[in-house]
């Protein structure tokens, strides 16, 4: 990244970094919607194509709008390197391509979003590559799953949906002991509230569909990194591969990085203040936010997060019948499975994010029926309280 943007704050490198201005002297960043591009010689397209100089060659992997995305995106994690990709999913994908073979291992935290344990279960295995799924919040459990042909620690914190912690920097020291790397999932507090390279991860996960978007508009991904492993490694997946992002899914997400810190802490405000409440509720069995004190890792995220982010979890007493009239009785707040939206929403987990693990896989990562995730938005904070009244009172 260029030496410029070394002085900045992180909402100025949000609005800023990545735009080189065009011959039209465009304010905005522009779109660039064109499958190719052109040379001015063969030699050059040569050139070009052999790595030997920089340009654009194909919009799977060269173009000036996601590029700008990338660029922006490394700066604010605090990254040499990113790749843009499809999805989420393509991030995570592109990553255990370009790092992993077969023969290898990953220990993976067991509270992970269900799509990747999947992916981890069921299609990476038929490459060779196994997982050992671990507690997250257990550091010794980590270091016992770890084996002579482990190549990749992999966590999401917090976790979808219970937020759950890890130490970083820990799990980033136990890493480097047993020479492997360490990829984090930054999806809930994005940089604005987390910067988990700075605390010793190789790799930042994210699917910018969430929180970098806001808006709910988009779908896509990035993994942030150093020149090497992300710049040269993920890159070549996306190169040959081709799980590329589109030029105006980039641009949207452009837009919504431009007010990522704001909506952090608006988000973190509004999901402290809908935790207490829910606390107070006695239809409610446990909140799960690590924003609350009664969050058996509230020190934690107080020392490695600048805000609890926006994701609050509840088990209400009577099961997956009780969960259900809770989320049907709201007026207002939408039943959806994503989250990082400017609305509010509500999900089920053990019957949609985490509907594919058994029911055994699920109890071990904590999912019971009775267990309703809400993505605080942005909306009056009284008027998702009272939303959800409608469905606590009938319980």
């Amino acid at each position: 990244m260029s030496q410029e943007y070394d002085n900045w704050g992180p909402a100025t490198r949000a609005i800023r970094v990545g735009h080189e201005r065009t011959h039209e002297r465009e304010h905005g960043e522009p779109i660039f919607p064109t499958s190719s591009f052109t040379f001015d010689s063969a030699a050059e397209a040569a050139a070009c194509f052999a790595g030997e100089v920089p340009g654009n060659i194909y919009s799977r992997f060269t173009n000036p709008t996601v590029r700008i995305f990338e660029q922006r995106l490394a700066a604010m994690e605090g990254g040499e390197s990113c790749v843009a990709t499809a999805s989420g999913m393509a991030a995570i994908l592109a990553t255990s391509l370009g790092l992993l073979k077969s023969g290898d291992h990953i220990v993976s935290s067991r509270s992970i979003f269900g799509t990747t344990t999947v992916l981890f279960e069921k299609y990476l295995t038929r490459f060779g590559i196994t997982t050992t799924f671990v507690p997250q919040t257990d550091i010794m459990c980590w270091e016992r799953g770890i084996r002579p042909n482990t190549r990749m620690l992999f966590v999401e914190t917090p976790s979808n949906p219970l937020t759950e912690l890890v130490d970083i920097e820990m799990l980033s020291n136990l890493a480097k002991a047993y020479d492997c790397l360490l990829v984090v999932d930054n999806c809930f507090c994005t940089p604005a509230l987390q910067q988990p390279l700075a605390l010793g991860a190789d790799l930042v996960i994210h699917s910018a569909t969430k929180y970098l978007d806001g808006q709910g508009r988009c779908i896509g991904g990035a993994v942030v990194g150093d020149a090497k492993l992300v710049g040269e490694e993920v890159y070549g997946v996306l190169r040959t591969a081709g799980p590329s992002l589109s030029p105006f899914n980039a641009w949207v997400f452009l837009k919504g990085l431009e007010t990522l810190n704001l909506r952090m802490q608006a988000h973190s405000r509004n999901a402290t203040e809908l935790a207490k409440w829910l606390e107070s509720q006695p239809a409610i069995k446990q909140v799960y936010f690590p924003g609350l004190e009664s969050h058996p890792q509230y020190a934690l995220a107080k020392k490695q997060q600048s805000g609890p982010g926006g994701i609050v979890s509840f088990t209400v007493k009577g099961g997956q019948e009780a969960a259900w009239k809770v989320m049907d009785s709201a007026k207002m707040l939408s039943i959806t499975a994503n989250l990082g939206d400017t609305k509010t929403t509500l999900t089920h987990p053990a019957t949609t994010t985490h509907g594919r693990l058994s029911p055994e896989q699920r109890s071990e990562a904590g999912i019971s029926d009775g267990l309703v995730r809400i993505a605080v938005g942005l909306e009056d904070i009284e008027d998702i309280k009272s939303d959800l009244t409608h469905g606590l009172a009938r319980l």
